[in-house]
């Protein structure tokens, strides 16, 4: 009877297993034909003839998604331009090419499949070229921050694994001493160079035929943005799903063939997931070396474009041109603003609103979790402060520091689910997880709409005479002063309360304010117990090249400050 029971047990387990994978299944299906539907709405599939068809398979079998992607882009659009840099144009059909030729040089000098090639170069045609060229060749493309000091480049290059460094003409000295076996190679000189060690050089003498099958899919490796210590890699492997495409699709209304300016540093992951959104839309992708707000503005009008991709600190320095300089512009074609990277802020999203109209769209993800919510024009003319609603296919939720799940207007821990993430860092260490959700870091909260709030950084809170206090409340109140162009504001200890914000601030051009009436401003809009004990007033807030302040460096700075006028006194 015992066995008769246990197996009846285990039957009634395997059914359920089974009608559990089975439900699984139909969800995942149903969720990749949505996304499939938002890929024809946008154009970026559409009917082709079988010959056409057959040869985009072929590409995706013989180079992966990543590498095929780029052949398929020259099947299906050609003499379109692809790329327009600072030196001209290069249509789909050249950009396959030249990475073809590209790919079957580097296997000449020995690359191979797994191999790791690392880049550090910033937004120009050899940074695509070169991305493109070791996908094709099934390599580990470890994309580089081009803002590294020498030690810091020299420390991730050998423990991610470099064994080909290509790189731009003004890192040469920072990278004295890499010499990896299968070589080093310029991708921008400062004027046009066939140079042996130059990829032009190689382009112009390897084969434009496509490569052989690598036999192994290429990994992207992107390096966290590195805001304390040494940046860690997220590598991930190509995509299994149309959840990275269809998520960003579900509310943001990009379409094929059009013109997107991109002002983001493709080693970014959302610089770089831009970029290969938009080439694979079949649209035209502008890019320059180094960002410059009138030149973007110039550019948006002869290009006619229809996107705009950047960081927050981007978009400020956009706003801070005034009015007249793009009233002097036809914009008419731009239909999106789209910003990610670091916190937009309230003042700054408002500002925005005004000057380009309802057309920004303000993403909320990491290097590590990919997507999470996306906040629209009518998010974001409602809720300025938010970060929008979850995007289709990623799952956001709010839990307590025991896991639990908490309602809307509770704020709590910020974790994601999605098919997207990152595989764990490479030194093998990974974010916090708790039932299948990733940690983003950061503290937040939904209102009754839906719509995600971000309350704070979990490693920034401070308790103040008991009292749990974010930053970011702070930060968002002070930028709002009219006198107040920026503010950032970090933790120090404190004798009376055991800690104490002390709030940095930018003055706008012009403006005057003391110490004491902003205090007395926190004061008579926040507790207070967030009034900051100190208010450092400086030039300019030390950033990334992604926009998010390096609050470490603020103090150093400030440390280093505090000891000069110590010696000047002691001097004195």
């Amino acid at each position: 009877m015992l066995d008769l029971d246990l197996k009846r047990a285990l039957t009634d387990l395997d059914l359920k297993g089974a009608l559990t994978g089975g439900v699984k299944l139909v969800e995942r299906f149903g969720e990749e034909a949505y996304f499939a539907a938002l890929c024809v709405r946008s154009g970026m599939v559409r009917p082709e003839l079988p010959h056409r068809v057959a040869r985009m398979l072929l590409a995706f079998d013989r180079h992966g998604l990543l590498g095929g992607a780029v052949a398929v882009g020259a099947i299906r659009h050609g003499d379109r331009p692809a790329v327009i840099d600072e030196r001209g144009e290069l249509t789909f059909k050249q950009l396959d090419e030249r990475s073809n030729a590209l790919a079957n040089a580097w296997l000449d000098h020995g690359l191979e499949p797994g191999d790791g090639v690392a880049i550090l170069a910033r937004n120009h045609r050899g940074f695509l070229e070169s991305v493109f060229a070791a996908a094709k060749c099934g390599a580990k493309i470890v994309l580089l921050n081009t803002s590294f000091a020498g030690p810091q480049i020299r420390e991730v290059a050998t423990r991610e694994g470099t064994d080909l460094l290509v790189y731009d003409d003004e890192y040469g000295e920072t990278l004295e001493g890499i010499d990896p076996p299968r070589g080093r190679w310029r991708a921008w000189t400062d004027e046009e160079s066939e140079d042996e060690d130059t990829l032009e050089s190689l382009i112009a003498a390897g084969s434009t035929d496509a490569p052989p099958k690598a036999g192994a899919s290429p990994r992207i490796v992107i390096l966290t943005s590195g805001t304390t210590g040494t940046p860690k890699g997220a590598p991930r492997s190509e995509p299994r799903s149309l959840a990275l495409v269809g998520g960003v699709l579900s509310k943001v209304p990009f379409r094929a063939r059009e013109v997107t300016e991109l002002c983001v540093p493709m080693f970014h992951a959302l610089g770089f997931a831009m970029a290969t959104l938009a080439l694979g839309l079949g649209s035209t992708l502008v890019i320059r070396r180094r960002f410059d707000p009138e030149e973007t503005l110039e550019s948006l009008e002869q290009h006619e474009c229809t996107s705009l991709i950047v960081v927050p600190v981007m978009l400020q320095r956009l706003i801070e041109l005034g009015d007249q300089p793009r009233e002097d512009r036809d914009l008419s074609a731009l239909k999106i603003v789209f910003v990610g990277g670091s916190q937009l802020g309230t003042e700054v999203c408002k500002r925005a609103l005004a000057a380009f109209g309802p057309v920004v769209y303000n993403l909320y993800g990491s290097t590590e979790v990919a997507y999470a919510t996306i906040a629209t024009p009518e998010d974001l003319e409602h809720e300025p402060g938010c970060v929008g609603g979850v995007v289709r296919g990623s799952v956001v939720k709010i839990l307590d520091e025991d896991g639990k799940e908490l309602p809307a207007g509770e704020s709590g821990r910020i974790f994601v689910a999605n098919s997207s993430q990152f595989e764990g860092y490479t030194g093998g260490e990974n974010k916090e997880q708790v039932k299948g959700l990733m940690s983003s870091g950061d503290v937040g909260h939904f209102d009754h709409e839906g719509r995600l709030f971000i309350d704070g950084r979990d490693d920034e809170m401070i308790v103040s005479g008991g009292e749990n206090v974010f930053p970011h409340e702070v930060e968002e109140l002070l930028a709002g002063h009219e006198a107040i162009e920026e503010a950032a504001a970090v933790g120090v200890e404190d004798e009376k309360f055991g800690q104490r914000l002390k709030a940095f601030v930018v003055l706008r051009d012009g403006q005057q304010v003391s110490e004491d009436d902003l205090k007395e401003y926190v004061r008579d809009n926040l507790a207070r117990y967030k009034v900051p004990r100190e208010v450092v007033f400086i030039d300019s807030l030390p950033r990334n090249p992604t926009g998010k302040v390096l609050k470490r460096e603020l103090l150093e700075q400030d440390e280093d400050s505090e000891q000069e006028k110590v010696e000047q006194q002691a001097s004195d």
